[in-house]
């Protein structure tokens, strides 16, 4: 992934937003992003197929959900990048994190290897 395609994805809130609280949480299926980002679940997941298809998120499906990961293969810089971003805006992220912390039935996930 070039900065310039990096700098796109990152470019609408939506998306920057999606991809901070994955980096930060590691993990997270689609409905936990609707809560957070406290919007309709046919828009994160447009958002989310945009990401995915420009290879800076990768998915997996277990049963009825689908969970959302940063891309292990997208290079160290990008990682600096996201981590960065990430701790001189935790406070961007506050109310995000509060909601997808206050959410009841989160998904429970099983380990994705042995």
């Amino acid at each position: 992934m070039t900065p310039t395609e990096l700098f796109k994805c990152l470019a609408d809130e939506t998306r920057a937003r999606a991809v901070l609280l994955i980096a930060q949480e590691g993990e997270l299926c689609v409905c936990e992003l609707v809560c957070a980002l406290a919007d309709s679940q046919p828009k994160i997941s447009r958002h989310l197929a945009q990401l995915r298809g420009a290879g800076l998120l990768l998915d997996r499906r277990q049963g009825q959900w689908v969970y959302y990961r940063l891309n292990p293969a997208l290079g160290d810089w990008i990682d600096e990048v996201l981590r960065t971003t990430l701790e001189a805006n935790r406070d961007w992220l506050c109310q995000d994190g509060a909601r997808l912390a206050q959410m009841g039935d989160r998904p429970v996930r099983t380990a994705t290897c042995c």
